[in-house]
């Protein structure tokens, strides 16, 4: 793929709400993917299979790079909205890095249409990351936080 289409992709990923994007071409196929509103990752397999690494020209451009494996269990959004870790503006996070939660305990909100959403963890266990960030968009089965 042309260096300068894969560019404006990743601009193009950068600027917009969107999350994810994928293209599939002759010659590879492209998957760009934001990991926060300030950065994006992207992988790319060309057709004869051999991955084909491109280096960020400043650090406020997104990198190229492969999407590392998760250990523990990710709990994902059961919706698209927007996250939020505390019941109110400069509340105490519902759940942070090194908290306990336990199956059924609400650990984020999730607002969509104006309705705010408390999502509950689906697993016992300790939070060992925290994926998203205060107030950023969040697509349907979005990995929101990793429990071991």
């Amino acid at each position: 793929m042309d260096l300068r289409k894969l560019k404006t992709l990743i601009d193009l990923v950068s600027e917009s709400n969107i999350s994810e994007l994928e293209i599939t071409e002759a010659e590879g196929k492209v998957r760009i993917v934001k990991a926060d509103p300030r950065a994006a990752m992207v992988s790319y397999a060309p057709a004869s299979a051999v991955a084909l690494p491109v280096a960020a020209a400043h650090p406020a451009t997104p990198a190229v790079a492969e999407v590392p494996e998760e250990t523990g269990h990710v709990v994902k959004s059961p919706m698209v909205g927007t996250f939020y870790r505390a019941a109110s503006p400069g509340g105490k996070p519902l759940a942070d890095i090194g908290s306990e939660v336990k199956e059924g305990e609400a650990i984020c909100i999730i607002e969509a249409m104006k309705i705010m959403n408390e999502i509950e963890a689906d697993k016992t266990g300790k939070v060992t990351r925290v994926l998203c960030e205060n107030g950023q968009a969040v697509e349907f089965g979005q990995p929101l936080f990793i429990v071991e």
